[in-house]
């Protein structure tokens, strides 16, 4: 496997494990994802629009889109879970379109990330290992507060193995991500 494929394999196991989690919290209703829980976070839903809003972050970054900061000027529009999902799926869509065209000269460019203290400077391929691991982060904060919900919080980390994948693969083509 090389470099290039191993990320796209992380895209997809992103997503996969997007979708199960999207698909316990659908079963949830508007009060349960709002209500009050211990986390970074205060609710369910705050943490999967922050993880939207990071994922449009990096993405933005990663393709050279120059919206910078000014991505969390659409936190607003988070507020009802099925924008959440919608927005989630369709970051997913976009770092699975970034990773299959990748090269090693790629993950190896600098990509300018806007910070408080100005404009940094990073590795595309780094940049990329952090966007899956803060979503890895994040979706196991959001597996925790499923725990105190009627809903069982579901199997997240069944992709990368033979037995499980073509399970994996159904899951995401049921949900439109090929």
């Amino acid at each position: 496997m090389n470099v290039a494929h191993g990320f796209h394999q992380l895209a997809r196991n992103n997503a996969w494990a997007n979708e199960r989690l999207y698909t316990a919290c659908g079963a949830l209703s508007h009060d349960e994802l709002v209500a009050a829980r211990t986390s970074f976070f205060p609710t369910i839903l705050a943490t999967l629009a922050h993880l939207v809003l990071v994922d449009r972050y990096y993405l933005d970054a990663l393709e050279g889109g120059g919206r910078g900061a000014r991505v969390w000027d659409d936190e607003r529009l988070f507020d009802r879970f099925e924008s959440v999902r919608a927005a989630q799926r369709e970051a997913d869509r976009r770092l699975l379109a970034y990773c299959a065209g990748l090269d090693g000269a790629q993950l190896d460019a600098e990509v300018a990330l806007e910070r408080r203290h100005g404009v940094v400077r990073e590795r595309a391929g780094d940049v990329l290992l952090h966007l899956v691991q803060h979503q890895i982060h994040h979706r196991g904060q959001v597996h925790a507060m499923l725990s105190g919900t009627r809903i069982a919080p579901p199997q997240l980390d069944e992709y990368f193995l033979r037995e499980d994948r073509a399970k994996a693969e159904a899951e995401l083509a049921a949900a439109g991500i090929d």
